[in-house]
């Protein structure tokens, strides 16, 4: 990251979102941290600033299509252009079988996971085009997501469907100086994995098990990558999707 750019980060309030806007900021950037959860916002933007940072927080649910718009919008109104956004902000399901699973919560999953995320994309393109002209996006799907997942069908199949307009975007956006980029992150040690722990005991185990490092990552790890997919030094990269899941699916 690139000191003096501005930067959009969904899902902040927590985990990977929260870790990005850190380390962003170490790094320079200004950043506009965004969640639904104001306490926890306010919390880590607090954090950024004690470390001399630069962040401000809007309060945004990705489900609301108008929120996420306006949550871009406000990056540009505070710090007058938008260079780079991480869109980490995610829902997850109940595990469970794909029969077990209400509709409602299968809209829910969508509305945040995959058109939450195409939304976000479309907002951060038009605002880097307009602002800073050049810029980066990268999504964060999920190693979740690249195989059959019969314990988070929906969350796997909504992850998984981010990679394709991550794609898209990229060749559709590049010829303005716009990458778009996609992190498969894998067992991140996230409040959304010990959740996950806490209905179905035993996940953590098993992905140790079938990781080669035998181990998750910490939420910093994940953001190292996002770091450097949205900076310079990977500037001839786009439309990738990089798995960060200490090899689990190599």
């Amino acid at each position: 990251m690139q000191a003096g750019k501005v930067a959009f980060v969904s899902g902040a309030g927590r985990g990977i979102g929260a870790a990005a806007a850190r380390l962003f900021t170490r790094e320079g950037a200004r950043v506009l941290l965004a969640a639904r959860t104001e306490a926890r916002l306010e919390e880590v933007t607090e954090q950024v600033r004690a470390a001399g940072g630069t962040a401000d927080y809007v309060v945004c649910d990705l489900a609301d299509p108008a929120g996420v718009r306006a949550a871009v919008d406000r990056a540009v109104g505070l710090y007058g252009r938008l260079d780079v956004a991480f869109n980490n902000g995610a829902a997850i399901q109940r595990p469970g079988p794909m029969d077990q699973l209400p509709e409602a919560d299968f809209d829910h999953v969508h509305a945040v996971n995959l058109k939450g995320a195409w939304l976000a994309v479309v907002a951060e393109v038009a605002a880097v085009r307009v602002t800073a002209g050049t810029g980066a996006v990268v999504n964060n799907p999920s190693v979740g997501s690249l195989a059959g997942n019969p314990e988070l069908p929906a969350h796997g199949a909504m992850k998984r469907a981010v990679s394709s307009p991550t794609e898209s975007a990229a060749i559709t956006y590049g010829p303005e100086g716009i990458r778009v980029n996609a992190i498969a992150s894998g067992n991140a040690l996230t409040g959304m994995i010990r959740a996950w722990e806490a209905d179905c005991p035993g996940p953590q185990e098993r992905l140790r098990a079938h990781t080669p490092l035998r181990r998750g990552a910490d939420p910093a790890e994940i953001a190292e990558a996002a770091a450097w997919l949205l900076s310079d030094r990977s500037s001839c990269v786009t439309g990738a999707v990089l798995r960060v899941d200490g090899g689990a699916r190599a």
